[in-house]
């Protein structure tokens, strides 16, 4: 297999986890309250943390891992819970509950676990042992600035749904977040229940 195939496959694989198609209207949810500019802020914050974050892990999981003998069901329970409560607070809290659970940084939950979530930190790891670190930080930093440019340009989707389209799409968001969160729960619940 060439250099180009194997770096095909890595960037495919970090792709399919970061799902940042099916991360944009959870964005939206999460953001319709705020102004351009405070989303453009929150885009380049939560994109910036959310890649130093991976490229820490890349080069220290193993080491982080053995430490404090976390595995990966770990991380996928704890960030399913993260979201869980995330969604809930768009459903039922009020705004000021919301605002207090998206964050104005976007650090949490966009950034992580969102964009850096278990899925992508898992594939990471996966990629890292097929492919080298050079190939996985190579396909993680284009998946990355795709991602930074689809967020930045997501704007224009709340100007052709307009106001009464966005709360639906939040409230269907924060639905479908709740769902993602649960299979995460229970996906880690399962792997950890094998394990033993």
């Amino acid at each position: 297999m060439s250099q180009f195939q194997q770096f095909a496959l890595s960037f495919t694989a970090v792709f399919v986890a970061l799902d940042i198609i099916g991360t944009v209207p959870l964005y939206l949810s999460m953001t319709h309250h705020l102004s351009e500019a405070q989303r453009r802020r929150v885009v380049n914050s939560s994109m910036w943390v959310a890649l130093v974050v991976a490229i820490v892990f890349v080069f220290s999981c193993e080491y982080i891992f053995r430490f404090l003998g976390i595995r990966i069901f770990d991380f996928k329970m704890a960030g399913g819970i993260v979201l869980l409560l995330v969604s809930l607070a768009d459903l039922v809290g009020t705004p000021e509950v919301k605002n207090r659970a998206s964050g104005s940084s976007g650090i949490v939950p966009l950034a992580v676990p969102l964009i850096t979530g278990p899925g992508v930190l898992t594939t990471l790891i996966l990629q890292i042992n097929a492919s080298g670190h050079a190939m996985t930080l190579g396909a993680l930093m284009l998946n990355y600035f795709l991602a930074w440019v689809i967020l930045r340009n997501s704007q224009y989707v709340t100007r052709i749904l307009g106001k009464d389209g966005t709360v639906v799409i939040s409230k269907i968001a924060a639905l479908l977040l709740a769902a993602i969160a649960v299979a995460m729960i229970r996906t880690g619940l399962f792997e950890a229940l094998a394990a033993r």
